[in-house]
């Protein structure tokens, strides 16, 4: 999600977090179904157990690259992950052999690795959580092979893109869909805190006051370089009403409008990856799509356009 307005936060910060890379292990794990499977993870870093749905072939084939899935702004169902209530997909892979990472993150998280515990949110550790303790424990328990691609929409598009550019070596694949990538300038970083406000937390406890240089750490522009070598695919809408949108009710006008709106922000945002990444000759797949908006039927069209993409990166 891409918020236009600037909002600096004022809640009180408590300690700093010094994030302790460890041994995660697994607490509780359960089949839901042949092809899925929740794990309860204890995360040394965040000092919690983290909930994490993982998705496995019909039909399994040996050692298997594993695909790390981002959602947006947040998981309305802690339970379940929205890629699987309105992505689709448990259909879409259940013939690829490959596994599919779906962590239930927190709200407004950026799955970042936050500078000090949020009074509201708590304790942000996604990054080390994501790349360091989760990784050997979804090999060991699904046989993966130890390649790994991640792709998210909206603000996970931009936390994917932001994880895949500073952990060059642990992703091969990268895939966003209607996202933001700059967090260093005024705008990009106006708009990350709006979304942490918008869940109660306060961005000075993410990436520290505005002109921290941890916001350029994380910026996606900034840190381009970091993406050369992997297979990566990018989508956007122009925030134009498309085939999805319905015009019945005044509740349908206000999602048109609003997705709409976001939407543009998003197409302005990944032309300036574009350009960047044309800038420093690194390939990329781009979809710059005629008409969408920032809702999810758009996204659901974009994964089997992005797989092919994304499976090259991944090896099968």
């Amino acid at each position: 999600m891409v918020v236009s307005v600037l909002l600096l936060g004022s809640a009180a910060s408590v300690g700093v977090v010094h994030a302790q890379p460890g041994s995660a292990t697994v607490e509780h794990l359960e089949p839901s179904s042949p092809t899925l499977t929740m794990l309860s993870v204890h995360s040394p870093s965040m000092d919690r157990t983290i909930d994490v749905q993982v998705l496995t072939p019909e039909v399994k084939k040996g050692p298997r690259p594993t695909l790390y899935m981002l959602s947006g702004i947040g998981e309305e169902d802690p339970s379940n992950s929205m890629w699987l209530r309105k992505g689709g997909a448990a259909e879409f892979f259940r013939d690829k052999n490959v596994n599919v990472v779906l962590p239930l993150a927190g709200p407004g998280s950026f799955y970042a690795d936050w500078q000090k515990d949020d009074p509201k949110l708590g304790r942000y550790q996604w990054e080390t959580f994501l790349t360091q303790e989760l990784p050997p424990l979804i090999d060991e328990q699904f046989d993966g092979n130890g390649r790994n691609g991640i792709a998210g929409l909206s603000m996970g598009a931009q936390s994917a893109m932001m994880l895949a550019s500073r952990n060059p070596a642990l992703y091969s694949a990268v895939a966003a869909y209607s996202g933001c990538f700059a967090s260093a300038e005024l705008a990009g970083q106006g708009s990350m805190r709006g979304i942490v406000s918008a869940f109660g937390g306060d961005a000075n406890n993410m990436f520290g006051g505005p002109l921290d240089p941890d916001w350029a750490a994380h910026d996606v522009l900034v840190n381009a370089e970091g993406l050369r070598g992997k297979s990566i695919y990018v989508s956007v809408g122009t925030g134009l009403p498309g085939r999805y949108e319905k015009f019945e009710t005044a509740k349908d006008w206000d999602i048109v409008l609003v997705g709409g709106a976001i939407e543009v922000g998003a197409n302005y945002c990944t032309h300036r990856l574009d350009d960047r990444l044309r800038q420093l000759s690194i390939p990329a797949t781009f979809d710059f799509e005629t008409v969408g908006t920032h809702s999810w039927a758009y996204w659901v069209d974009q994964l089997p356009k992005s797989w092919p993409t994304l499976s090259a990166g991944l090896g099968l």
